[in-house]
């Protein structure tokens, strides 16, 4: 017997919206059909012919915790993550301590129990090539992101490690996770240009070439292995993956919403509010983006959620933090990019769900018979404000944009917020091990 049953509601089937009711039982999805019925069902939630869409999973997201908890804690993210709609995350390695051992890997998981959603930790690639097997085996869910030029958390490889790693990783079977920036090329263009302080240098000083020439050798040394580039930024890196997918079936990209709803035109907005790395491209790299969305190049959207108090980035351009926050407003400013005819929703359930879960292996995503219910129940277009959002951050670049914010999350059959308001209580949230965990208790 159902659980949870939510009624008039309208999902996609078939790349068809249909009008369903959909049953839960024991955190899964039971049951989906025209009428299920509502008769001895604990719980009934009227979706009031609401769009439901499959909670969004965030595979790329960076929660400060342990070691930066004054930008943001499990807790927080968390939080900040239901209310945009997300259900599950990925964190990545860059915190206090990097995630590269078991200690510190066993450390994260203990402070990770504060979320309020599920979660999965990534492990960090450096000089730690002797741990790589364990961390694997300890239930890290993947590897990265790798650095391969300097940025937040000073954990960049050189080109040796890296190429050793990427054997390493291939062997276990588990992906490797690319920050594709090239190192000597970004030190080439920094030395030219750190002499100006207009943000816009910024930008120059890690150019397209430098991210292009990155993706070439990381696809170089990793051969036919699982290869995920992070937050691709530019046609011309695209245009290399894109080729490269014809022979490669295990090579996949995301790419961030702040180089779709960004560009350069918005350093004079943001000043070094908008640093990030790879930092804000021009209009036409951002046209490349949304052209590789919509082919089906760019395999996946993830928020890279970098987030750093506001004072902390008012400063100069060189001295200022990278990162920006933006797993609360993800998934709202893409279904308003749907609104707009920019992506269909076929299309942004398949980047932000289906792809996601796919690639990294959950049990997530789709909304049938035997995943977990992790629904969005979509509520009204709204006016993105900083002091609605949940980050300890405090700010957004996305400020006075339109999003569509869901009126209620649900994770695994739980709602964890509604109307806007955390009703999960801290804690609530699973952690997801990764492939060689699972493997290893076979």
């Amino acid at each position: 017997m159902p659980d949870l049953v939510i009624k008039n509601a309208r999902i996609l089937i078939d790349d068809v919206i249909q009008h369903a009711e959909i049953a839960v039982e024991k955190g899964s999805i039971l049951k989906i059909g025209k009428i299920i019925g509502t008769g001895e069902v604990n719980q009934v939630i009227d979706a009031k012919g609401a769009l439901v869409l499959p909670g969004a999973i965030d595979v790329h997201v960076h929660f400060r915790d342990p070691g930066m908890t004054k930008k943001e804690d499990w807790f927080t993210g968390s939080c900040a993550a239901a209310a945009g709609g997300v259900t599950a995350v990925i964190d990545h390695p860059n915190t206090i301590p990097p995630t590269i051992d078991i200690e510190s890997f066993r450390k994260k998981q203990k402070e990770a129990k504060k979320s309020i959603i599920d979660y999965a930790v990534n492990a960090g690639v450096t000089k730690n090539l002797n741990f790589l097997k364990d961390l694997w085996e300890s239930g890290a869910m993947a590897f990265g992101e790798i650095f391969m030029a300097e940025s937040t958390g000073l954990l960049n490889v050189d080109d040796r490690t890296l190429e050793q790693a990427l054997d390493i990783i291939a062997d276990l079977g588990a992906v490797s996770c690319v920050h594709a920036e090239d190192e000597q090329t970004r030190k080439q263009f920094v030395h030219i240009l750190k002499g100006s302080l207009q943000p816009e240098a910024y930008s120059k000083s890690r150019p397209v070439l430098s991210e292009k020439i990155a993706v070439e050798k990381a696809m170089k040394l990793a051969g036919a292995a699982k290869l995920h580039f992070c937050h691709i930024s530019a046609g011309e890196s695209l245009d290399a993956i894109r080729k490269a997918k014809e022979k490669n079936k295990n090579l996949t990209c995301e790419a961030a919403p702040h180089h779709l709803f960004l560009s350069t035109k918005d350093w004079k907005r943001l000043g070094s509010l908008g640093k990030m790395n790879p930092p804000l491209r021009d209009y036409h790299e951002q046209q490349s983006l949304w052209a590789g969305l919509n082919d089906g190049s760019i395999d996946v959207l993830a928020s890279d959620h970098a987030p750093h108090l506001e004072h902390e980035k008012m400063t100069d351009i060189w001295s200022a933090p990278a990162g920006v926050p933006g797993v609360e407003t993800m998934l709202p400013l893409m279904l308003m990019a749907v609104k707009r005819n920019l992506l269909t929703l076929k299309r942004l359930i398949e980047v932000t769900c289906a792809a996601p879960a796919g690639i990294f292996g959950l049990r997530k995503g789709v909304i049938a018979p035997g995943y977990d219910a992790d629904l969005v129940i979509s509520g009204e277009v709204q006016e993105i404000r900083k002091e609605r959002l949940h980050s300890k951050a405090g700010w957004t670049p996305y400020n006075g944009m339109e999003g569509i914010f869901p009126k209620m999350t649900i994770s695994r059959g739980d709602v964890v917020v509604e109307d806007g308001e955390i009703v999960a209580k801290r804690g609530r949230g699973s952690f997801i091990p990764g492939q060689g965990s699972l493997k290893r208790m076979e």
